[in-house]
């Protein structure tokens, strides 16, 4: 397998199954792909996404993961995901760069848990739930206000993502249970 995960998003699905993810998210499924060139092709374009076969990950579940920069951009529906595909979905995104770190988690079609940050401004842009021990490891506080500084990089994302389900970074060089996916928007 390929890892990934900087200047990057994905979506993890418990118990996903990787046509199902592909027609959620309104794509058109390209079929199977080698894992690098997958992995390349969904993070330098902005039509594709790559998605894994069932992957083992937190709590004993199986996720499926989705990756792309198409993921980057606004509009990714997690709370319409998961109640599409009747399971838990969580987002991530992390880019350097800019320094915007983000994630969500929804569990049947209902929000749980959102956290965004835009380190170049250290604007917290959204905030809803309670962060579980994970987030409070990472370094957030247990509430916010307007007065709470918050401070979250790379390693922060990736480790919520590690707790939650899957550190896409942690895949490289495991044996692949399965093939790699594509998918391409119309």
């Amino acid at each position: 397998m390929v890892g990934f995960g900087g200047k990057q998003a994905w979506l993890a699905v418990a118990a996903g199954v990787p046509g199902a993810v592909i027609a959620a998210l309104g794509l058109r499924d390209l079929g199977e792909v080698p894992w690098r060139d997958g992995i390349d092709l969904a993070h330098l374009t902005d039509d594709r996404v790559a998605v894994t076969p069932p992957l083992p990950g937190a709590r004993d579940t199986q996720w499926v993961l989705a990756t792309g920069r198409r993921l980057l951009t606004p509009g990714i529906d997690v709370i319409g995901l998961s109640a599409t595909l009747g399971t838990e979905v969580q987002f991530f995104a992390t880019h350097r760069v800019t320094e915007l770190h983000r994630w969500q988690r929804a569990v049947s079609g209902e929000l749980v848990r959102t956290f965004g940050y835009v380190g170049q401004t250290g604007e917290v842009t959204s905030w809803h739930g309670e962060p579980d021990p994970a987030e409070r490891e990472a370094g957030l506080p247990g509430t916010f206000d307007e007065e709470t500084t918050v401070l979250v990089g790379e390693k922060d994302v990736l480790s919520v993502a590690a707790a939650w389900s899957i550190d896409p970074t942690t895949l490289t060089g495991r044996p692949a249970p399965g093939p790699l996916r594509i998918g391409a928007a119309d």
